[in-house]
């Protein structure tokens, strides 16, 4: 379970529920495929992919247009 950073901020960084899944779960995935097994050990590539985001390393390239 998420507890830190709280889902809420997260999805308001990415604009929805949807999109920050698909975020994070394409960043984990290309973390799983670059990073070492010592390097997946220390900190898991969704935890990774979920920090990134709430530091604003990765962010929505889309922009809501209403």
């Amino acid at each position: 379970m998420l507890l830190e950073p709280p889902i809420d901020e997260l999805v308001n960084k990415i604009g929805n529920p949807y999109k920050l899944a698909v975020v994070v779960g394409k960043r984990a995935k290309f973390l799983n495929e670059t990073l070492t097994e010592e390097e997946k050990e220390a900190i898991p590539e969704v935890t990774r992919a979920v920090d990134e985001v709430d530091d604003g390393t990765i962010v929505s390239s889309e922009t809501n247009v209403d």
